[in-house]
This record gives C-alpha cells, structure tokens and sequence, in this order.
C-alpha cells in the first residue's frame, strides 16, 4: 500500500510552511509530500480536476482537496493538531469558503518559499518526476 501523499504549491510560501508544520508534528513519519508542478502533482491535480491554488492529499488512491485535505491531513498529527479533525462538523461550504479565501491571498500575504529544500533526512519522503 502507498503512503499518503501531501501535494503542494511548490512556488507558495504558506504552502511550504504547511509541509513544514506537517513534517514537524506528524504521528509518525509516513507522509511523502511532492509540489503540484511536479509529474506526478500534475498528473493528480488532473485527476482531481484542481489547479495548482490547493492542498492535494493522496489517500488510499483518492484525492482530497481544499478542506478535505487539510481534515485529512489532521488525522495524520499529534495533538492537539490532530483535533482539527472537529473541522468537518462544519457544513464543507463553509469550511472551503474560509479555505478559498486565505487560498486567493496566500501569494500577497506568505510570498514564494524562501528555501524549498527538504532537511537531509527528509529528502527520500519528497516525490518528484514520476516516482508518485
């Protein structure tokens, strides 16, 4: 079975702060993350009918996107992190309006990522090419 798969903006600051946080308070290391510019962040993007201006997460071999994602991915951390699961008590209007809106902002406000480079032992987690 494939891991899930976090798939990102590889050009958006907010983007790269997320797979950090991400990567900093997972339950145990079995996400790999890869950018949507990216083969395989194309390819799944296409699949998914997105753009590159959302979260993809690549679970069990369906993608989920905008809040879906992000509720997804919180089953994923530890605590208290993990409690952002609650999220999807909220009607999935909602929670994507809030989503869309720090989404059409996130370049104005977060910038492009100042380094996009995984730390050394994080490397082998990060997709590129096909290899998804």
């Amino acid at each position: 079975m494939d891991a899930p798969l976090l798939l990102y903006d590889g050009d958006c600051g907010l983007c790269h702060g997320a797979v950090r946080f991400v990567l900093r308070h997972e339950r145990s290391p079995l996400l790999r993350f890869g950018a949507l510019q990216s083969e395989v962040g194309r390819a799944w993007a296409a699949r998914a009918g997105t753009g590159m201006d959302t979260l993809l997460f690549v679970e069990k071999g369906a993608a989920l996107c905008r809040s879906d994602a992000v509720i997804a991915i919180s089953r994923h951390l530890r605590l208290p992190w993990r409690w952002l699961g609650i999220l999807r008590l909220v009607p999935r209007r909602w929670r994507d309006a809030g989503y869309d809106f720090v989404a059409r902002r996130r370049m104005r406000w977060f910038g492009k990522p100042s380094c996009a480079l995984p730390e050394p032992g994080q490397r082998e987690r990060f997709v590129s090419g096909t290899n998804g």
